[in-house]
């Protein structure tokens, strides 16, 4: 079920300008189609084709992860939601950063996101959008379905260490 969503999202898929990547790869042949879609490695707010990157399954970008500036950067309305709530986030910090007293021009400057990162971001969720809005309801409907059933497979790998909580609840001493 999963790669039928795949299939079916691989058409919709955009670059870091919003520009939709399927209608330049329509002359690919069939085996160049898989083979576009396996050098691809998860990265948040959709999927890179950095070769490097690809590589180390994700844990060496040469960019520092600036994946809405680099043409290696893929998306489609599977991540819609998450592209929304990274520009709500984005915003909020921008207003938290100007109004913080407490911090040396510099390190607000440092850790102030980028109009352009903003901007970036605002026309690639608006191009998503305006093309989903274009397609029949029967389309809409069935992209839905698709993007449901992905992103309910989907998890993210941060790299963060996690705990597992023990079945027996918490122990606080040594095991004898």
């Amino acid at each position: 079920m999963p790669r039928t969503a795949v299939d079916r999202l691989v058409t919709l898929q955009f670059d870091r300008h919003g520009d939709r990547l399927w209608d330049q790869a329509k002359a690919l042949l069939d085996h160049e189609h898989a083979r576009m879609r396996i050098g691809q490695v998860a990265v948040p707010f959709g999927t890179c084709a950095e070769p490097s990157n690809v590589k180390a399954g994700g844990h060496a970008c040469p960019f520092r992860f600036r994946c809405l500036g680099c043409d290696h950067f893929r998306t489609d309305p599977s991540y819609l939601p998450d592209l929304r709530a990274y520009l709500d986030t984005l915003l909020r910090n921008r207003e938290r950063l100007a109004a913080a007293g407490e911090l040396d021009d510099w390190a607000r400057a440092e850790a102030t996101p980028s109009d352009e990162e903003i901007t970036r971001l605002r026309r690639l969720v608006h191009q998503v959008e305006t093309d989903l809005d274009a397609l029949t309801a029967e389309d809409r409907e069935e992209i839905r379905r698709a993007t449901a059933i992905l992103r309910k497979s989907r998890t993210v790998q941060l790299g963060m260490p996690t705990v597992r909580p023990t079945t027996s609840g918490v122990r606080l001493g040594r095991e004898p």
